[in-house]
């Protein structure tokens, strides 16, 4: 049946109630083509001696893969090393729970180069606009690295 001939409408609607409901209609499908897979949150943080948090990285891990969704250091901390070493030990953790492969986006004027020095590849863009950076999709295959 075309979906032309249903009855429906298509309205614009900001229901966590309906947000939920697609997210399980989406898991629903990926599990019939990939198995029962639950996402794993994944974070490393760091803290300066008084508890204040000065850095992160935040992700999932689902289907051998992490996705990392955060990437923070302080800027007083900035070009320190922190994020090499908060990006090593999730890498390390993702690793461990058998992750084949990073994935993460970044905005041009955050940190492409930062990702490429840490191994990861530019395997898409989106061009800058008014008003709106450009746009890098990186990806890092664990399974390439030893060879």
């Amino acid at each position: 049946m075309e979906a032309s001939s249903i009855a429906m409408q298509v309205i614009l609607e900001d229901n966590p109630a309906v947000l939920e409901a697609l997210i399980s209609g989406l898991r629903q499908y990926n599990v019939e083509h990939l198995g029962d897979e639950k996402t794993k949150p994944l974070m490393v943080v760091a803290r300066d001696c008084e508890g204040k948090l000065i850095g992160g990285v935040a992700g999932v891990t689902i289907y051998q893969n992490f996705l990392i969704n955060i990437v923070w250091v302080d800027e007083a901390h900035r070009g320190s090393g922190l994020g090499r070493q908060l990006m090593m030990q999730a890498e390390n953790e993702a690793k461990r729970r058998d992750c084949l492969a990073a994935q993460l986006d970044t905005l041009s004027f955050q940190a492409p180069i930062f990702y490429q020095k840490m191994g990861f590849d530019i395997i898409g863009t989106v061009p800058g606009f008014a008003k709106s950076p450009g746009r890098f999709f990186m990806l890092k295959r664990y399974d390439e690295e030893n060879q």
